[in-house]
């Protein structure tokens, strides 16, 4: 089966904002309860993962995602874990201060919100290039659009954030719709997407 996938299947960017803002939906009614001395910290993030996260992930599977956008969606997660772990005093002033990003990522000690739309996106494509070609999923995903594109700069596709993510991990074949025939190897990139830190 050969990839010629040139159709940008992008979500526009104000689906995902709309994304953000069902997110802080359910962030609102339960962030007394995140910042509560009472609740303990594991307890707080199970809260987050079960409540928030899959309001905030719903379809991430076919997001197109810029550099611009993936800052936001870790601006809402830093926002989310900042309520739950709370501010730390400083050693040397004695003062209050909020926690940096790296100190949250320690504390959170789990793959962050990005890592988990490119473990998805990357496991959801490898179950559609093992489809048939009968199946529309799969024709789309093989397809090649009709139209010409408009001119100026090319938008970002879908399979540029794949290959780019399969970079990410250290595929750098161009012909990655055959390793994804694989179960094993593919599944092996999956872990890997998931558990590689990039700050």
């Amino acid at each position: 089966m050969h990839l010629a996938l040139n159709m940008p299947m992008e979500l526009d960017d104000k689906v995902r904002g709309r994304e953000l803002d069902r997110g802080n939906e359910v962030f609102q009614p339960v962030e007394k309860l995140l910042s509560s001395s009472l609740l303990s910290k594991n307890l707080k993030v199970r809260i987050y993962k079960t409540v928030i996260f899959p309001v905030v992930l719903y379809g991430c599977e076919t997001w197109t995602l810029t550099l611009r956008e993936e800052h936001r969606l870790r601006v809402f997660e830093n926002k989310v874990l900042r309520k739950i772990f709370g501010a730390k005093r400083d050693e040397v002033t004695g003062e209050w201060r909020k926690l940096h990003n790296a100190e949250l990522h320690t504390l959170y000690s789990s793959p962050d919100i990005i890592r988990n739309i490119k473990s998805r996106r990357l496991r959801w494509v490898g179950h559609v290039a093992r489809m048939g070609e009968s199946r529309n999923a799969c024709r789309v995903l093989v397809g090649r659009p009709e139209e010409k594109r408009p001119l100026g700069r090319p938008r970002r596709r879908w399979e540029d954030n794949i290959k780019m993510d399969l970079r990410e991990v250290g595929y750098e074949d161009r012909n990655w719709i055959n390793l994804a025939q694989d179960r094993d190897r593919w599944r092996a990139y999956v872990r890997a997407a998931m558990n590689l830190w990039v700050p």
